[in-house]
């Protein structure tokens, strides 16, 4: 029995448009609130919603740039606001980018791969957020902690 793809596609493609819509709302509401939670954890989720899609449906591209999105979103998450308009303006083009390659797929054609630019800052972003503030003590150091070595 042989699967139709032209269902799913047409499915991936209304679910997407819903998903980048929210997403365009939440970015809206977080240029106003950047540590407004419900609109961080609303791209969180709709990110994960457009890769798990993409990448049942074989959409490479997209599922990757969502992933990359969903784990940028996941360190926002973790530090509880977007850190800056740079970062705002970050998470637009990536919303940009997806909503382009969506377009391609609805036009019939494959998505073209994310600019390796916007993937790696993304990226970036994310490894940011993971580690904040690197410590500029050796954890050996008097100084480290209270006068005493750390313990590790």
């Amino acid at each position: 029995m042989a699967l139709d793809m032209a269902k799913y596609r047409r499915i991936f493609l209304e679910e997407s448009a819903d998903h980048l819509a929210e997403i365009s709302r939440a970015l809206i509401d977080l240029e106003k609130e950047m540590d407004n939670a419900p609109a961080i954890d609303t791209i969180f989720r709709m990110a994960h919603s457009i890769k798990s899609m993409a990448a049942s449906l074989g959409y490479d591209p997209v599922a990757d740039l969502s992933h990359r999105i969903e784990d940028r979103m996941e360190g926002v998450r973790a530090s509880g606001r977007v850190s800056d308009f740079e970062e705002l303006e970050l998470l637009f083009r990536s919303l940009e980018a997806l909503e382009t390659m969506v377009a391609a797929i609805s036009g019939e054609q494959g998505p073209a791969p994310a600019d390796a630019a916007l993937i790696g800052a993304l990226a970036a972003q994310a490894t940011e957020l993971a580690d904040p503030l690197p410590s500029a003590l050796p954890s050996d150091s008097p100084d480290a902690v209270g006068g005493e070595p750390k313990k590790v």
